[in-house]
């Protein structure tokens, strides 16, 4: 079977103006769930470095390496090659990009988003804008006409045309239902960058979403979540204002659904930010944890 050739519809499942029969989609996950089959070693460092330096990355993601520090993020991940990642609110899909990099030709990334609110639905609260995580470092340039803004499958459509990521999907699914039935219990590993505490004011029922992750994942696959950094005792009282979470709290929460914390990865912390502002004052990185979860 060509897998390259059978799976391309879904290089632009996110770009089509026509509903596909769910048959067909149904088809075309099973195909994904199929592969992926992954025992080999963890990416080594100089392959890890190799695909933080591909010259075909944008521009735009090399200027957000600054803070996220993707080499740090990619080794404390663990990925396999031909593994099957899902990357939870994919947002403009950077980290769902190195993931499809990471996993490789034989493997698959979804990037997971949420579908547009109803006309109807009742208005979220109001939200302070997101702070700036790393204001030592220098603002970049805007461009001189600023592009539209796009959603997340749009954005995912736009850097899977890059020949170099066919196995770069997009998923636009609730997040208490966030992983198709015919991918249940096939994933090797979710992410979920910086925006768990959105979860709290966008009123996401977070108990089911880390259940279907749980059900979603193989046994020893991992669930890893990055955020911004919240006092002790806030909870996720400051998503809306300071964007950030009590780490407590989300490890908490997440160990509710039945997983195991495995190790913290420290690379982004800075014990210097007060955490009682949303962008931290003096100017200095913003504290930052990753907690790394197991299925057992």
């Amino acid at each position: 079977m060509n897998h390259r050739f059978s799976l391309a519809p879904w290089r632009h499942l996110s770009r089509l103006a026509a509903p596909l029969c769910a048959l067909c989609v149904a088809g075309l996950l099973t195909a994904c769930a199929g592969m992926g089959q992954a025992g080999g070693p963890t990416l080594a460092p100089q392959r890890i470095a190799s695909i933080v330096a591909s010259p075909d990355r944008s521009e735009a993601d090399r200027t957000n390496d600054l803070r996220r520090k993707p080499e740090q993020m990619l080794a404390f991940l663990g990925l396999r090659e031909g593994q099957t990642a899902l990357d939870l609110s994919t947002g403009g899909g950077y980290t769902t990009e190195l993931l499809a990099r990471a996993v490789g030709p034989t493997g698959w990334a979804f990037g997971q988003s949420a579908p547009p609110r109803a006309p109807d639905a009742p208005p979220l609260p109001t939200v302070a804008p997101e702070g700036n995580a790393a204001p030592q470092l220098a603002a970049p340039q805007a461009p001189a006409a600023p592009r539209p803004r796009r959603s997340s499958p749009q954005a995912l459509a736009e850097r899977a045309q890059n020949a170099h990521l066919p196995n770069l999907v997009s998923l636009v699914r609730p997040f208490e239902d966030p992983v198709p039935p015919e991918l249940q219990g096939q994933l090797d590993i979710v992410t979920l960058m910086f925006n768990y505490h959105d979860l709290g004011h966008m009123g996401v029922d977070r108990a089911r979403m880390n259940a279907a992750v749980f059900a979603a994942l193989k046994p020893g696959g991992t669930y890893v979540i990055a955020d911004h950094a919240g006092r002790p005792g806030t909870g996720i009282s400051e998503a809306g204002t300071l964007h950030r979470i009590e780490e407590a709290f989300l490890q908490k929460e997440v160990q509710a659904a039945g997983f195991k914390l495995l190790a913290h990865g420290d690379f982004l912390r800075n014990p210097a930010d007060p955490r009682d502002k949303n962008t931290p004052e003096p100017a200095q990185p913003k504290d930052e944890f990753v907690l790394k979860f197991v299925k057992p």
